[in-house]
């Protein structure tokens, strides 16, 4: 059940926020099966200039069209799991026109005992969900 932010700039227009939005849950879903409405995605768009993300010495410029993606998860995957979704991901979005360069993705890995879904119960300890499968 991972909880996705994704922060671009307010030169996109919805559609285009959408695809990009749709496009990373269905990576997600295609890469570590989960279900299709297990889906949390936090959106936000910033005017020009709020976003900076440089190439972190890699030789290659972004452009404005940059997309910025956190991913909040349990831990517990392969690195090898992660890479085939960093490559969906990056694939995907290829789709809906963000070029490679333009994407940014941050992987942080939690446990069970830090999510609660309402309540103030955390739902995967008490057992009212069960944790993901791996």
């Amino acid at each position: 059940m991972p909880l996705v932010r994704i922060d671009v700039n307010k030169t996109r227009d919805d559609a285009s926020v959408r695809a990009i939005a749709d496009s990373i849950h269905s990576a997600i879903v295609d890469v570590y099966k989960i279900p299709v409405r297990d889906r949390f995605q936090i959106i936000t768009k910033h005017e020009p200039g709020e976003i900076i993300a440089e190439d972190a010495g890699l030789g290659f410029e972004r452009t404005d069209g940059v997309v910025m993606i956190h991913i909040f998860t349990q831990g517990g995957r392969t690195p090898e799991a992660k890479q085939a979704l960093y490559a969906k991901i990056a694939e995907n979005l290829g789709e809906v026109g963000v070029a490679g360069e333009d994407i940014f993705l941050g992987y942080f890995e939690n446990t069970p005992n830090d999510w609660t879904f309402g309540f103030g119960r955390a739902q995967y300890v008490t057992g009212e969900l069960g944790v993901p499968k791996r």
